[in-house]
């Protein structure tokens, strides 16, 4: 199985370097996994532009880590780990060489079915398509895939911070092949040491549905005694 080896020898790519996917990246890191950080090229920027032009954003948010509160990487030494680039320069290498691939990137359908095709052509066929969204429908985003894809894409729904967050929901879709799933619940638990949780594909999954509900809840309570 892809996941299935030492953490120092399997390779992640970490797709959008916002809050959650930087945590993603160092707790990857913190794991022994040696981790891409990838972002989009900020707006202006040539394509003949210095690569730490290009970089930037991935750059800022690695950089940034180390400052990070409470502590997102065991140690700074960690960071060494990570290696920063662009959707536009880095993605079709970072991936091709990745036994997992997770994206964070923003909460938008034909967006993510449009990095996920991408991530699909280049990937290898064993490699595990993952995405942090905390609502949207798998099955959804998995649509969009070759056959042979969409049997490699789940959710895993990390909360923030990544690192301190005991909770992981893994979320297949009806098109999600079970040896995956299976797969990967071991590896959250054993490797990243997370409390593994699987749920059914509907919306907003466990957490935000329960957080939701009691979020109304008070609010109806709130107003009910006003």
């Amino acid at each position: 199985m892809t996941l299935n080896r030492p953490p120092h020898q399997l390779v992640a790519t970490v797709l959008g370097a916002g809050t959650m996917g930087a945590g993603i990246a160092a707790h990857l890191a913190n794991a022994g996994i040696r981790t891409h950080l990838l972002d989009i090229v900020p707006r202006g920027v040539d394509a003949d532009a210095p690569k730490a032009a290009r970089n930037k954003l991935a750059a800022g948010a690695l950089k940034a880590l180390p400052k990070a509160k409470p502590p997102a990487l065991m140690t700074k030494a960690i960071a060494g780990r990570i290696t920063a680039g662009n959707f536009d320069d880095d993605l079709e290498n970072a991936v091709a060489e990745s036994d997992i691939v997770i994206e964070a990137i923003i909460e938008r359908l034909d967006i993510k079915q449009t990095v996920f095709k991408k991530v699909a052509a280049a990937a290898k066929d064993t490699t595990i398509l993952a995405t942090n969204t905390s609502g949207i429908p798998i099955s959804d985003i998995a649509e969009a895939l070759p056959e042979g894809a969409r049997e490699r894409l789940l959710g895993l729904h990390f909360f923030n911070p990544p690192r301190w967050m005991h909770l992981l929901e893994v979320i297949p879709s009806k098109f999600t092949a079970q040896r995956y799933v299976d797969e990967v619940a071991k590896w959250s638990d054993e490797v990243l040491g997370k409390g593994v949780v699987l749920c059914r594909d509907t919306p907003n999954f466990i957490g935000n549905r329960i957080g939701t509900g009691e979020m109304l809840l008070t609010f109806a309570t709130t107003s009910g005694t006003g």
